[in-house]
């Protein structure tokens, strides 16, 4: 049995927690003081003097890294609309961009007018990225947790833009930072390699992948963080929106929605119903949440209802009912996915129990969630082109991420 937080249930799997003498999670505690002792007036002046110190001096004021989620819609609308920036739009195509997504990129860029910079890797050497990265950590987002983060950063560099703006703070949800540091929250280099590329770096997985894959090492490129002293010569700062303001999902959501005509979507194992603009990005989503299931025990509902546990929006019960009418459910697009990397489900689940953190113990017969309105159009592999096969020896036998 999980010991789970009093007040938002996070389970003892969860990354980064830990829990007091009540019983209550550090996560929640960063939520108290979030709201009692952050001076955001304070911080909301430091951001205007933040981007008057860069404004007007480079071809762009600063960097939007988006995804055309909620979270850097909402960064990329508040920022043109309460300091009239003018950004560049940076965009990494991770391969699995859904049409709602595509339809509502395509709504902001045009009600927003900016000009966008969008970049999609090499489809055959993804493939073997995620198989690698799923064998050795349980992950395959390794090239989309890196990506994410590097390429923006290599855009920086090439446009001459110091200043990256990102959205939400790692305090909303974990605590590898806090709240309460004195220093702001810095998407840099200290981050990517702490707990954005899973302890892999691109030169780690060129080496791991170099004896049955063709590549070219440039193709590393955009997942590799660039040199420091460039950044460092170019006297970037690259910030979370959400360590100058206070961050309010369900608030920004609304705003968005009603400015920007930003729609959300269903998601496999989402309540569409309470979440529809949670994850929508990625038509693997599914995947990804019903791996951290078969880890840690809990999913994307498990967490969404601690967010809304913490701010009073929803009952202990009603959070529960949703837990378990959702979570731990094999999604549809697992056949797919798999069709991608070259596995057998045995072969998945045999990776995948070896990356579970104790004490869960995980069943992996499931039965499917609820196919989504737009599965039949998720990109599959054509017959013959089946994904890349390597002999599959899981690396880990337990912790990981």
């Amino acid at each position: 049995m999980l010991k789970h937080c009093t007040a938002c249930n996070l389970p003892e799997t969860y990354e980064t927690i830990e829990f007091d003498e009540s019983g209550v999670c550090n996560i929640c505690r960063q939520k108290e003081f979030k709201d009692q002792a952050v001076d955001w007036t304070g911080r909301r002046e430091q951001l205007g003097l933040l981007i008057e110190e860069y404004r007007g001096k480079y071809d762009y004021d600063c960097i939007v890294p988006f995804s055309g989620g909620k979270d850097s819609t909402f960064t990329l609308h508040y920022l043109m609309k309460e300091f009239k920036i003018k950004p560049l739009v940076v965009q990494f195509n991770h391969g699995f961009m859904r049409q709602g997504l595509l339809k509502n990129n395509e709504r902001t860029f045009r009600k927003l007018g900016v000009d966008v910079v969008s970049f999609t890797p090499n489809w055959q050497l993804v493939k073997r990225l995620m198989l690698e990265a799923l064998v050795r950590k349980g992950d395959f987002c390794w090239h989309c947790h890196t990506g994410i983060y590097s390429y923006p950063m290599h855009v920086a560099l090439q446009h001459k833009v110091p200043l990256l703006f990102w959205g939400e703070p790692s305090s909303e949800y974990t605590a590898y930072y806090d709240y309460r540091d004195d220093e702001i929250e810095e998407v840099d280099e200290e981050k990517f390699n702490r707990s954005t590329n899973l302890g892999i770096t691109a030169e780690d997985m060129a080496g791991m992948i170099s004896g049955d894959f063709d590549f070219d090492p440039r193709d590393f490129r955009p997942f590799s963080y660039p040199p420091l002293r460039e950044l460092k010569k170019l006297k970037y700062r690259s910030v979370c929106l959400g360590s100058y303001i206070p961050w309010d999902v369900k608030k920004q959501v609304k705003l968005i929605q009603d400015e920007l005509g930003w729609q959300g979507d269903q998601v496999e194992g989402i309540p569409w119903t309470e979440y529809p603009y949670e994850k929508i990005e990625c038509h693997l989503q599914g995947v990804r949440d019903y791996i951290k299931y078969l880890k840690r025990g809990y999913g994307r509902v498990t967490q969404m209802t601690a967010l809304d546990l913490r701010n009073g929006r929803i009952s202990p019960e009603k959070a529960r009912r949703l837990i378990d009418e959702h979570e731990g459910r094999k999604p549809h697009s697992l056949p797919i996915f798999l069709d991608y990397v070259g596995l057998t489900e045995e072969e998945f689940n045999q990776i995948v129990a070896k990356t579970v953190v104790p004490p869960y113990e995980p069943d992996f017969n499931a039965e499917y969630s609820p196919q989504t309105s737009d599965f039949e159009n998720w990109y599959r592999e054509p017959d013959g082109n089946i994904g890349p096969r390597r002999k599959v020896v899981p690396i880990l036998k337990s912790g990981g991420r």
